[in-house]
């Protein structure tokens, strides 16, 4: 998702001729911002209008975010619409830990909270990132256990590429071209205490 190998914890802050870096045990990771809050805000405010544009305004679309940072940035997406068209959408969240192909079984509970039909509906799937499509094709796996929508649609902040299954988002905040070795990582304010996109690299 936001990385293809797992995410880091830093221990130190760096700052040299107007880059960053963060030190994780010996290594000297670059960080470049990607988005600032005012640019991942208007990105949110773009994907808004193409979802209402798209789908001739609000009737019959739901939205369902990927825990956790794609299940915040449903809600924004969702308090959006609100505020332009009036209308209170279905939102909720799912948990797509137990449809994952490259997690053991977990016997933690299911988190997903989705209370309303999603038969019938358009369903807008949103994640902060999408990579591989893996956690995608894990969404639409739970999501068809819970009924039968008239179709599934694809929401993402950041398109980083890598993808190893045929899988396109319909509405992108960003596309980023990287390297494996890259992650990156998005900041909300509901669980960051800051909104932004930033983008690591182990420097040389």
């Amino acid at each position: 998702r936001g990385q293809c190998k797992p995410w880091f914890s830093a221990s130190y802050v760096h700052r040299s001729a107007g880059a960053r870096f963060l030190l994780k045990g010996a290594v000297w990771l670059k960080t470049r911002v990607i988005m600032d809050a005012s640019a991942m805000e208007r990105a949110i405010t773009r994907i808004t209008y193409e979802i209402l544009e798209r789908n001739k305004g609000t009737e019959g679309v739901c939205l369902v975010g990927i825990f956790s940072r794609g299940a915040v940035l449903a809600k924004r997406i969702s308090a959006k619409i609100q505020s332009l068209e009036h209308v209170t959408v279905p939102c909720g969240a799912l948990d797509i830990t137990p449809y994952r192909d490259d997690k053991k079984e977990s016997d933690l509970p299911e988190k997903t909270k989705i209370d309303f039909d999603i038969n019938g509906m358009r369903v807008v799937i949103v994640d902060d990132v999408i990579c591989t499509g893996r956690t995608t094709r894990a969404a639409i796996d739970a999501l068809i256990t819970r009924g039968r929508p008239d179709c599934i649609q694809l929401a993402a902040l950041v398109d980083r590429g890598h993808r190893e299954l045929p899988i396109r988002p319909d509405y992108v905040g960003k596309n980023l071209p990287t390297s494996g070795e890259e992650t990156v990582r998005v900041k909300m304010t509901e669980l960051d205490n800051a909104d932004g996109v930033f983008l690591y690299a182990e420097e040389g």
